[in-house]
């Protein structure tokens, strides 16, 4: 009897340590490339959306459109979990993203304010638009989609300040890319 409980005890630790190993297993296994969707990308503004999982994927075109492609979308995701979503329209003018017209995009929208370069933007919980002038020959004004997995948990508020960040930092790349003088 005694040699039985010895058994089933040795059974229990073994089980509880392979349970803790597994646990450990998670984390990031994939490297986020510099440079995606046609825009160098800022892992440190990219952080608070990147999942534990083991391969980084970048789907779609390049934001940057060529010849006479006048949009250009994109996605991060990791082991097929949505990171980011991005879409680029060349449009003829800055629209204004607080615009009833707009307002289906978003879940609780707020203008962004004091943007760091010309144009007027909006949040949501889960996305934004920035709408920016371009003065280059393949576009007047721009217009930048942000989308983040209707997924993601976590602070919403947080959530939007990093969707932000991520924006701003984002915005300027393309418009750099494509060669924008405003």
């Amino acid at each position: 009897m005694k040699t039985n409980r010895h058994r089933l005890s040795a059974a229990f630790l073994a089980c509880g340590f392979a349970l803790s190993l597994t646990a450990c297993g998670g984390g990031r296994e994939y490297a986020v490339p510099k440079e995606a969707c046609g825009v160098p990308l800022n892992e440190k503004v990219l952080e608070p959306f990147l999942v534990d999982g083991e391969k980084f994927r970048i789907v779609g075109d390049s934001l940057i459109e060529t010849g006479t492609k006048t949009w250009g979308s994109c996605s991060l995701s990791v082991d097929d979990w949505l990171v980011v979503g991005l879409a680029v329209y060349r449009v003829d003018k800055i629209y204004d993203p607080m615009a009833k017209l707009d307002a289906f995009r978003f879940d609780n929208r707020a203008a962004m304010e004091d943007l760091p370069f010309p144009g007027k933007g909006a949040v949501g919980d889960f996305n934004s638009m920035v709408s920016t002038s371009c003065s280059a020959l393949t576009a007047d004004s721009l217009v930048v989609h942000v989308n983040v997995s209707i997924k993601s948990e976590g602070d919403v508020a947080e959530r939007r300040r990093n969707i932000e960040e991520f924006t701003l930092d984002l915005v300027p790349k393309v418009k750099k890319k494509m060669g924008c003088t405003a």
